[in-house]
């Protein structure tokens, strides 16, 4: 974790998709600067999780999962400021002539659907945040660089970042920021499933600053926005991939 002042003292957070990868490294980040973190994945963490960090099991498709798993964090943690939707499904790489219908509406309902009802449960508590309630959003690099083979990922993802604006505009009179985070092709269990150690090089090649980017590196940006110093950005899709989209 990097050495950073305790910003978030008193608040509490979610995380979903908690268990491992970018979102193990988001959660610790929050809780290294002071947050109670529940952190929620269908699958258990390998290990024991960071102080401060506990594991509740929850799919974020089932409506009604979430809305109890919402609502016991909330109570046993007197409430609930942060929510960060990372649960997502990934994907390799397929025509679109191969994509069937099923395919397509299961990656919607992780990517897209999952945190629009996290978002739903949430918000009851997130308004009544006395630190202003904020919802994080983790996109995709994809979705502008419409990646050949990955329509259902890509699509589902476009959707997430298309939300991410709409609830901005909603949420902004309760004074909720909704912020969509993008981090470069990271080296985690789930991306590795998909692509080799070639891949991520040519990846970070393609980068201005030739450094791969970690999860410990995209959740500080995550608890930037989390903190009081990103109180009024809003609707905003931040990438953190080393200046890659540049080129």
């Amino acid at each position: 974790m990097a050495d950073a002042a305790p910003r978030l003292v008193g608040r509490v957070a979610i995380v979903t998709g908690g268990s491992g990868g970018l979102g193990r490294g988001i959660a610790g980040r929050l809780a290294a600067e002071g947050c109670t973190v529940a952190s929620l994945d269908i699958k258990e963490p390998a290990g024991p999780l960071e102080a401060g960090v506990q594991f509740l099991a929850c799919d974020v498709t089932d409506r009604e999962d979430v809305n109890a798993t919402v609502r016991k964090v909330a109570e046993q943690f007197g409430g609930l400021d942060i929510l960060v939707n990372n649960a997502g499904l990934l994907s390799g790489r397929h025509s679109f002539l191969d994509v069937t219908a099923d395919q397509m509406h299961r990656y919607f309902d992780v990517n897209a659907v999952g945190p629009l009802l996290m978002t739903q449960a949430a918000y009851p508590y997130l308004k009544a945040s006395e630190h202003r309630g904020r919802v994080i959003n983790v996109a995709s690099r994809t979705f502008f660089t419409g990646n050949a083979g990955q329509a259902a990922y890509v699509a589902s993802k476009g959707a997430l970042t298309g939300l991410t604006r709409v609830l901005a505009n909603e949420l902004g009179a309760d004074g909720i920021t909704v912020n969509a985070i993008v981090p470069a092709q990271v080296a985690t269990p789930g991306t590795r499933e998909h692509s080799g150690e070639e891949v991520f090089a040519a990846t970070m090649s393609r980068q201005a600053i030739k450094e791969y980017v970690t999860p410990e590196h995209f959740a500080g940006l995550a608890a930037y926005l989390a903190s009081p110093d990103a109180a009024l950005i809003t609707g905003q899709t931040l990438v953190y991939d080393g200046g890659g989209l540049l080129r």
